[in-house]
């Protein structure tokens, strides 16, 4: 995996901790240094730092995105919504906020390994207009492949093996993200926006995925 921070001390510990986990980790101390060790080499994750020297950890996430569905973990010093939302809507998976223990970036990084390569054993379904290709990670309306991240992907699919059923956040994070106490809602309230930016045909009015005041979220059907 390749870890990107340029602070020495906070690279040095988290590295460690990542590599006593078992996993092999690669360093960058920029963002351009990160996307270009990116593109020489494959990995099964990213840990990006969003406040970054020459680019910034959201572009590096946007440059990523437009042709990888790499999983990437934001770390970021930064507390207000606003600023976790960007990352998000900039394609990161999660976040981690600084200063955060090694055991909960560990679990994070694990849990997002494990979704990546979790098996998704269906058939092409269609609910509510779309088409929904779980073996090639596709989904099309009218026709037209959408431009789609894995985490949104499996959101989506989630709600449609039920539609109609509504879907608390806690149980999204659990079913989607893989946390069973380390989640956030707002990584289901984000994701939710953008998929609906991308199947709704009025993201503002939506007709498709509908909240459920106090409860969450479901698909309809029609």
């Amino acid at each position: 995996m390749l870890l990107v921070e340029d602070d020495a001390s906070i690279r040095e510990v988290a590295a460690l901790g990542l590599v006593r986990a078992g996993l092999r980790v690669t360093t960058a101390v920029d963002g351009r240094e990160a996307l270009a060790t990116w593109r020489k080499q494959e990995f099964d994750a990213i840990v990006l730092d969003v406040m970054l020297p020459a680019v910034d950890g959201y572009d590096v996430c946007r440059e990523i995105r437009r042709t990888s569905r790499i999983p990437i973990l934001m770390l970021t010093a930064r507390t207000d919504t606003i600023d976790v939302v960007i990352g998000l809507e900039a394609g990161a998976d999660d976040y981690v906020k600084k200063p955060f223990d090694v055991p909960e970036l560990v679990a994070r990084v694990r849990a997002l390994l494990r979704r990546a390569s979790a098996p998704i054993e269906e058939t092409t379904m269609s609910v509510a207009g779309l088409e929904i290709d779980p073996e090639r990670f596709v989904v099309r309306k009218d026709s037209r492949e959408l431009s789609i991240t894995a985490t949104e992907f499996r959101l989506l699919l989630e709600l449609a093996r039920r539609p109609g059923r509504v879907f608390t956040r806690e149980m999204l994070l659990d079913r989607v993200w893989n946390y069973s106490y380390l989640g956030d809602s707002r990584l289901v309230d984000v994701a939710v926006q953008r998929l609906r930016a991308k199947i709704e045909d009025d993201p503002n009015q939506p007709r498709l995925i509908r909240t459920v005041r106090g409860a969450g979220y479901k698909l309809m059907a029609e």
